[in-house]
């Protein structure tokens, strides 16, 4: 017959862990809490090393693109300038072409102004540099034009009367604007 008196050792007679039990039990716990814990920062610090890495290239990157888009904005200042310079080195050999004609009439002499005047035009047409010529009785655009005086017409106030001096565009943009009377109130 077995004894049933005999209690185990770890447990006392009401069924309950003893304080040893309790004792190694939570150390158990706490091993495998460290155990877990050091896992995790572990985990953390390869990610973070992760994430510093990807900062660092991300960093760099940027730092190239910024680099390479001032050469590139630096170059296109150059060019652009070279090519409007290119363009009006025919105008300058026309214009020294004429002054070496010594006995031209003033007929020639015209001539040549007039066809040196239409290669200008050109080159600067080719530039985007566009002429601001407003007619008579064009309403008077104080951002492209620049009221000298006004003067008594019989036109509509505000209308351009006459143009002093012609202005000119740059890409949309006002390089000079043209010199103009408008029309005062009546």
């Amino acid at each position: 017959m077995p004894d049933n008196t005999h209690s185990d050792q770890n447990q006392d007679l009401t069924g309950h862990p003893s304080p040893e039990e309790l004792e190694a039990a939570q150390a158990a716990n706490e091993t495998d809490a460290l155990s877990a814990a050091q896992a995790e920062v572990a985990v953390l610090q390869a990610k973070n090393t992760e994430l510093a890495d990807s900062y660092l290239r991300a960093k760099a990157e940027t730092e190239n693109a910024r680099r390479r888009a001032d050469d590139e904005v630096a170059k296109a200042r150059k060019f652009a300038l070279e090519s409007f310079a290119d363009s009006l080195l025919p105008v300058t050999d026309s214009l020294e072409a004429g002054l070496q004609q010594t006995d031209a009439s003033a007929a020639q002499l015209r001539e040549g102004t007039e066809a040196t005047l239409k290669q200008l035009k050109a080159a600067l047409e080719r530039n985007k540099v566009v002429e601001i010529n407003p007619e008579t009785g064009a309403r008077f655009d104080p951002h492209q034009h620049q009221a000298i005086s006004m003067v008594p017409a019989d036109q509509e106030v505000n209308t351009v009367v006459g143009v002093l001096q012609k202005g000119y565009l740059i890409a949309d943009r006002v390089l000079r604007p043209a010199l103009v009377t408008v029309a005062a109130p009546k």
